[in-house]
């Protein structure tokens, strides 16, 4: 499982992340998001502030973005909220990377339903491209985390990488993804198997066949 701690604070850290700031654009969403709140409630925003400091954290070191405590610190000061409540947030939520991350997260799902449909060869292909777990790629492009349950058990095994879901996996289709990727490119998410489009049965529906059309109203039949 992916390590919860925050990166150690030294005086590097302090030295590259100490001024960070919203930029522009970032503070209007920060702003927008913390206004869908009543007066008083504030700090319900922090979640999605969290989340926008870790992309233009990603932005500005062209990975998929982390949290350097400076930054919690920041999203701390935005809020007028104590560090260490923040702080527990950004540590209890697997959405928040707390160290350096490649441009592509690699989160393979090793929960039951994925793991008896194949996660483990999903796994190999991973390592085979040099990827190790909780690490960044020497080329920078990788990070490899096994994570729990990310809900898509119909079309297991399935893994998320950055913002996109991609199922119905096998090693030699994550390699199709992962080559994609490599080159710049934005493969199709969801299910990669040929003819489903999203959790539909495989070979299509069994029962109800008349619903596939239309909305038949079966009550009459019964």
């Amino acid at each position: 499982m992916a390590d919860r701690q925050p990166t150690p604070d030294t005086p590097e850290l302090r030295e590259r992340w100490g001024s960070f700031a919203f930029t522009t654009d970032y503070k209007a969403k920060a702003d927008k998001a913390i206004a869908r709140y009543p007066e008083g409630r504030q700090r319900s925003a922090v979640m999605p502030l969290l989340d926008l400091a870790q992309r233009q954290v990603g932005d500005e070191t062209n990975t998929q973005g982390w949290l350097p405590l400076p930054v919690i610190e920041y999203v701390a000061d935005y809020l007028d909220m104590p560090v260490i409540r923040v702080l527990e947030v950004a540590t209890f939520y697997f959405m928040y990377n707390l160290k350096p991350v490649g441009k592509y997260h690699v989160q393979v799902c090793g929960t039951t339903p994925c793991m008896l449909r194949g996660s483990d060869g999903l796994m190999e292909a991973c390592k085979k491209r040099g990827m190790k777990k909780g690490a960044v790629s020497e080329d920078g492009l990788w990070t490899l985390t096994e994570v729990e349950c990310m809900g898509n058990c119909a079309t297991a095994p399935m893994v998320q990488i950055n913002d996109d879901n991609y199922e119905d996996l096998t090693p030699e289709r994550l390699d199709a993804v992962l080559d994609a990727l490599a080159r710049g490119e934005q493969p199709k998410a969801g299910t990669q198997e040929p003819g489903r489009h999203t959790s539909e049965p495989l070979g299509g529906p069994s029962t109800l066949k008349e619903m596939v059309e239309g909305n038949h109203d079966y009550r009459g039949e019964w």
